[in-house]
């Protein structure tokens, strides 16, 4: 039986000192990422193809956004509870923030991160 294939893509703004910081925190929480596949994509002069995947280049300054391994693209917090549900010993707070009264006021949260940040 072959294995599922179950690669992500991340893309990143490779420009941007903190998006660094972050994607080197991801990748020392997680000590299997290899295994998981995670590809990191620097958007940095990539506009055409992110507009080709569906991605609105201005919004992936501004926005985490992710492909899975069938295509989809997820962004903002759908991208982060993907990230997160990869990590064994956060995987509890990737559900927790699908759960229906917590997600709203995560979404705030996660809005409200990103206007602080730029």
């Amino acid at each position: 039986m072959p294995v599922p294939d179950t690669r992500i893509t991340v893309f990143y703004d490779g420009a941007c000192p903190r998006c660094i910081r972050d994607r080197e925190n991801y990748e020392r929480l997680d000590p299997e990422a290899d295994e998981h596949q995670v590809v990191w994509f620097d958007i940095t002069g990539q506009a055409q193809t992110l507009r080709e995947l569906g991605i609105d280049p201005q919004k992936a300054l501004t926005e985490l956004h992710i492909r899975t391994a069938d295509g989809r693209i997820l962004s903002e917090l759908d991208a982060y509870r993907v990230l997160l549900a990869r990590i064994p010993r956060y995987r509890w707070l990737g559900h927790l923030l699908g759960w229906p009264l917590i997600r709203p006021l995560a979404s705030r949260l996660y809005r409200w991160l990103v206007i602080r940040r730029l």
